[in-house]
């Protein structure tokens, strides 16, 4: 199963300006779209999968690992991510923001400091 792309989250990381009007299209009030959700199922069961992650995530969303990892990130970033699945999400960001501790402080990402 091929999930297509999303195409208005590009604008994510943008404030808007003094000269810019706020755009009514909020990205707190927007829904995940079908791939982003689609990525956030698969994060709950990619491991009882009888294949590797990676080549499940070549086979269902089309990309390499890399860029689906950043794709992640921005999406379980998203205000509607915890609506969609909090458990799967808290984890992920928990996670992730192990991760960059361990690459601050200089440790293994699975040392217990």
């Amino acid at each position: 199963m091929l999930v297509v792309a999303c195409s208005a989250r590009a604008d994510w990381g943008t404030m808007p300006t003094d000269s810019d009007p706020a755009d009514p299209a909020d990205p707190a009030d927007t829904p995940l779209c079908e791939r982003e959700l689609a990525m956030i199922d698969f994060e709950g069961t990619w491991f009882n999968l009888d294949e590797p992650r990676h080549e499940a995530i070549r086979a269902r969303f089309g990309c390499s690992q890399e860029e689906y990892n950043l794709e992640l990130n921005r999406v379980i970033d998203h205000p509607a991510a915890l609506l969609a699945d909090p458990l799967v999400v808290r984890r992920l960001r928990r996670n992730r923001e192990r991760r960059r501790r361990a690459l601050i402080d200089g440790t293994a990402a699975g040392e217990q400091a």
